[in-house]
């Protein structure tokens, strides 16, 4: 397993629009993926998920990327993120 804590810069924070975004490149990830946002576990795969896990811009968040293409995962996710996600 691989994790790596980003903040979310989008000023929107990830919701509608951002979390779809984020749905589609999580989907396209073999391995399991998750955010961690405080207390909270969210698999980045589903919408709803996402969007009931209200993160916020400024929130720091946990990447979690467990499987045989973790790094590679990770990769993707965090990029996407750091493109700011429909800004």
């Amino acid at each position: 397993m691989v994790s790596q804590k980003i903040t979310v810069t989008n000023k929107s924070g990830i919701h509608a629009r951002p979390a779809g975004e984020l749905v589609q490149v999580a989907s396209k990830c073999s391995s399991d993926v998750v955010i961690q946002v405080g207390e909270k576990r969210v698999n980045p795969k589903s919408i709803l998920m996402l969007m009931a896990a209200a993160i916020r811009c400024g929130t720091e968040i946990t990447v979690e990327c467990n499987g045989e293409t973790e790094e590679e995962d990770l990769k993707k996710i965090l990029d996407a993120i750091h493109s700011g996600l429909g800004e």
